[in-house]
């Protein structure tokens, strides 16, 4: 598009060049315009004219050319555009307001001559060229056709399209003269290498695109549509947008393009992919003319309920709140004002002040129906009861007066450029010279605040200050659709507070919940995003966060892993501590446990007292009491040291449990390992010329007891002093608590203090197992094997059981093998020998114990 207007500049230049040429030399004196200037619609004279270009028709009429004859002049045609109209008046009526001042441009009155470019580049081109050359038919020279560096304007104002703008732009910079737009905004036009003369009132879509952007992030849409129009306009606008849409992570599901001259095989084309659509937001680039002819398309077949987001040039025009399909959009217009006196101004307007201008008579004869002087034939005359105050169009309306204050602005704007180039602090100089390269540089430094209060100044784009209305369309108590001002953005403002609402939104079908427009609904915490393949990355599926992970916020990437000592929650959202677990003393299971210990000791408490009462009976002498008492007070202790193992682990519990279970275990066996020896002696004893027993006496007894003992607490010992077990927070045996455990330090000291007693167990389990043929009324050694037979039972069961045994009942295992072995001893050793002493004394004599003894030797 660029290149094609660039081309269309280039060759109209070099035309007109070819016809001024060819004039010089037909005659070197007078110079001839080959084409009749085109007229202004409406003009004053004055000390300096300034230009104006609206595109107050929609449409132009042209003929093929067909290079035989003289081509007939375009003209506009079609419908008029009464709201471009009334910013055409608007710089008329501030013309008029400058001249009424005496603070600005003293004694010096501007004139204004204001075409209309049909919103065609061709008309806008043929008025930029006379704004640059002039309107003179004949130009009588000596010697040449050049003309002086002076333009016939000064400076001008508009065009309202960006792309009719950026072909006058691209002209009108190569001589110098400033163009001020009040509604071009395409972000291309800040570039000053290719538009040096260029400058707006009207931000540039630059910020208008970031600005949107922002808008549907805070609504939390990530799922849109975009159309725009297929001009400059739309073009770089919507690749504003859609850069701006992309660093805020929203997709869009389609991006489509129209122009009105297209064929209407394209137009149907968008409208189907609207209609077909899964996203309910769609942002619209457009001008009026798409807009225009895209609605009425969509009006035919109309698609499901849709978030209009508009650009301002559509968004703030009161011509397209007809259509109720787009109630409730919202975008970003210029601020409303207020322009004292333009109404007035508007409204005085009667039937003679139209014929003197042709686009007067065309909006008055537009406008009532009627026609003035007969310029319109077959239509009745206007008879001058017409009121124009009774007029409900855009020329009248002044509810809003957004973009009508732009070209409020750049009026001024030029006026103010002018007064700093002619004049001093105290007067004008109606003669003065100046080139429009003066007031181009004049119009870089302008500062200033209008009337209405509005400050003025450009930026070194030759943009404005970004400062916009959030527009949105509500219905009115009548039914009927309004403007509403609902929010505003200012550049200006620190970053992060450009953006501010001041009211509720009345969204798609007056409904007033945020419509939802995304691709996939959000990922709750606990979950991750997961991109589905082949689409955007708004679409995605949620993924649980694997076990041991969260995610605790909404549309997490990546799950984060909780720390060693936490575990997630039910809904993997946070990390909590993880439980720990151990044998505590409220636990069932340890109520059990310690049931059984204190009935174990008291047991052997009992059989204790038993036996000191029957100290001197035959059956408690026989077998050796004092070991028995000895044997007795171990047990108790291996039944109470159990209690050692329940509870919280400590530095100094576990130490403790371990040793005083391996020494208290020593004492016992020990004990169990001297009756045996003791009975094995006894017998030998009888054998003739045996003195076996005077070995192992008493004193040997004792000694063998201490000895064995010693040995445990000397492992020990050199246990707690290499690597003694100390508290330790198991973190892998399971993954969502910790264990709560004694570690054994060192694990050699442990199975040392294990083998040793089971070394004790199966010596005496092996001398118990040679006597177990000994008179059947002297039977203790084989309860002794028996003893050991479940002794060495339960702690060769016991290893692999504590082993995989999980958690805290890794120490109910040891537990129950520390009281089964002990009651096994009891049991075993003493419970025959309680019954008969309770319950069968007959049998508890001498004689009844020496009855049947064998004659055989071991």
């Amino acid at each position: 598009m660029k290149l094609t207007l660039s081309l269309m500049t280039f060759i109209s230049m070099l035309w007109i060049i070819r016809l001024g040429l060819a004039a010089c030399k037909a005659d070197q004196v007078s110079c001839r315009l080959w084409v009749e200037p085109q007229m202004p619609g409406l003009s004053m004279n004055g000390d300096y004219t300034i230009g104006g270009i609206f595109a107050i028709h929609f449409t132009m009429r042209s003929e093929q050319n067909t290079y035989t004859r003289e081509q007939l002049q375009p003209q506009c045609s079609g419908s008029m555009n009464f709201r471009e109209l009334r910013f055409a008046r608007a710089m008329e009526f501030t013309i008029h307001e400058i001249n009424n001042r005496t603070d600005l441009l003293p004694g010096i009155t501007l004139g204004y001559q204001i075409h209309d470019s049909c919103g065609a580049v061709r008309m806008a081109m043929k008025a930029a060229f006379q704004f640059a050359n002039g309107m003179d038919a004949f130009f009588n020279y000596t010697d040449s056709c050049s003309k002086s560096a002076a333009a016939a304007v000064p400076a001008l104002v508009g065009e309202s399209a960006s792309t009719t703008s950026i072909s006058m732009a691209r002209m009108m910079g190569l001589f110098g003269i400033p163009q001020v737009s009040y509604y071009a905004t395409c972000a291309c036009l800040s570039d000053k290498r290719q538009y040096p003369a260029f400058f707006r009132t009207i931000p540039s879509d630059h910020h208008q695109a970031a600005a949107l952007a922002k808008l549907v992030k805070h609504f939390g849409w990530t799922w849109i549509g975009a159309v725009r129009s297929d001009t400059d306009y739309g073009n770089y606008g919507m690749a504003s947008f859609l850069k701006a849409a992309q660093e805020e992570g929203i997709c869009v599901e389609y991006s489509e393009s129209y122009y009105r001259t297209q064929p209407r095989s394209k137009l149907e084309r968008v409208a189907n992919v609207i209609r077909r659509s899964t996203a309910r937001v769609i942002v619209a680039f457009l001008n009026t003319g798409e807009i225009r002819f895209l609605l009425e398309e969509l009006a035919r077949q109309p698609p499901p309920p849709l978030q209009w987001i508009g650009s301002e040039t559509w968004i703030i025009d009161p011509e397209f709140l007809r259509f109720n399909m787009c109630a409730g959009a919202i975008g970003f217009g210029v601020p409303r004002s207020v322009i004292p006196g333009f109404r007035e101004f508007l409204l005085d307007l009667s039937p003679a002040q139209a014929l003197k201008s042709p686009l007067l008579t065309e909006f008055w004869e537009s406008s009532f129906s009627c026609s003035l002087k007969g310029s319109s034939e077959g239509a009745r005359e206007c008879d001058g009861s017409e009121d124009i105050r009774a007029l409900q169009n855009p020329y009248t309306d002044t509810s809003q007066l957004r973009v009508t204050n732009m070209v409020y602005k750049a009026t001024y704007a030029i006026a103010h450029a002018i007064h700093g180039v002619i004049c001093n602090d105290t007067q004008c100089d109606k003669s003065a010279k100046f080139t429009p390269w003066q007031i181009l540089d004049q119009l870089k430094r302008v500062n200033f605040t209008t009337k209405n209060g509005f400050q003025v100044w450009f930026d070194s784009g030759g943009d404005p200050v970004a400062v916009y209305e959030l527009v949105n369309w509500q219905f009115k108590k009548d039914g009927s659709l309004g403007f509403v001002t609902v929010g505003h953005y200012d550049l200006s403002r620190p970053r992060g507070q450009e953006f501010s609402m001041s009211r509720a939104i009345s969204w798609m079908g007056g409904q007033t919940e945020v419509p939802i427009s995304v691709c996939s609904e959000s990922c709750p915490a606990g979950t991750r995003k997961a991109i589905q393949k082949g689409k955007p990355v708004c679409c995605y599926d949620c993924i649980p966060c694997a076990e041991g992970e969260i995610s605790n916020k909404t549309d997490s990437l990546n799950c984060l892993r909780c720390p060693p000592e936490l575990w997630p929650n039910t809904q993997q959202d946070r990390c909590l501590p993880k439980p720990v677990e151990f044998l505590s003393w409220n636990d069932t299971l340890s109520i059990v446990l310690i049931v059984f210990s204190i009935s174990g000791a008291f047991i052997a408490v009992c059989v204790a007292a038993v036996f000191y009462k029957h100290r001197t009976s035959p059956i408690v002498r026989a077998n050796n009491s004092e070991l028995s008492f000895l044997l007795l007070f171990s047990l108790t202790l291996c039944f109470l040291c159990s209690l050692t193992f329940i509870g919280r682990p400590s530095d100094w519990s576990c130490m403790l449990r371990h040793t005083v279970f391996g020494i208290t275990f020593v004492l016992c066996i020990s004990c169990v390992l001297g009756k045996t020896i003791v009975v094995l002696m006894a017998f030998r004893a009888t054998l003739p010329g045996s003195n076996a027993m005077k070995w192992f006496g008493p004193p040997q007894q004792r000694l063998s007891v201490l000895t064995f003992t010693l040995i445990q607490v000397l492992i020990c010992v050199l246990w707690l002093t290499i690597s003694p077990p100390l508290p330790l927070k198991n973190l892998k045996q399971y993954k969502e608590r910790i264990i709560l455990e004694c570690g054994l330090g060192s694990a050699v000291g442990f199975w040392a203090v294990l083998g040793y007693i089971g070394f004790l167990a199966l010596l005496c389990f092996i001398l118990a197992f040679l006597a177990r043929k000994l008179p059947d009324n002297f039977n203790e050694a084989k309860f002794i094997t028996f003893s050991m037979l479940i002794f060495c039972a339960v702690w060769i069961t016991f290893i692999p059981a504590y082993v995989s045994s999980p958690g805290k009942f890794t120490v109910a295992v040891e537990i129950f093998a520390i009281l089964a072995s002990s009651f096994g001893l009891v049991s075993c050793i003493f419970v025959p020998k309680c019954f008969i002493i309770m319950f069968k004394p007959e049998q508890n004599t001498k004689k009844h114990l020496m009855g049947k003894v064998p004659s055989k030797s071991l």
